[in-house]
């Protein structure tokens, strides 16, 4: 995931080395919330479980078997498919930390839904500066 310009200096210089230690010495080339690897396309069904190929099994959202599942060339429903990136994720959300116990590896899917109260935070402050803005320049807010 590229960061945005405006965090840059949040971020050690050797950011990319770390990131790529994390991602795949630690976490060998997985995903560490659901164990998706890195690289692949994966058949999904659009609420967290996947296909593990190498296994030939259905995963939840955290990596664990679904043996009641039909295999993947049973199944009737729609399959959806992604391909994996990894990306390495501040657990506390804070940029300047960079203790590798503070950093785990995250796929799309993970990394969104750990960030998920922050990106909310972040909405509601760009919402209320713009309605402070237009209160402020343009009268009351329609």
């Amino acid at each position: 995931m590229p960061i945005n310009a405006r965090y840059r200096w949040f971020y050690p210089i050797d950011w990319p080395q770390l990131s790529a230690v994390i991602r795949f010495k630690r976490a060998q080339g997985k995903c560490e919330g659901c164990g998706r690897p890195h690289g692949h396309t994966v058949c999904h069904l659009g609420d967290g479980r996947w296909w593990d190929r190498d296994k030939k099994q259905w995963r939840d959202g955290k990596g664990r078997p679904l043996p009641r599942l039909p295999a993947l060339w049973l199944w009737k429903g729609t399959i959806r498919t992604t391909r994996v990136a990894l990306a390495c994720s501040h657990l506390d959300h804070d940029a300047t930390n960079n203790r590798p116990s503070n950093l785990k590896a995250f796929c799309q899917r993970c990394h969104m839904l750990h960030d998920q109260a922050e990106h909310q935070r972040r909405r509601w402050f760009t919402l209320f500066r713009r309605r402070a803005l237009g209160d402020l320049y343009q009268g009351r807010y329609q």
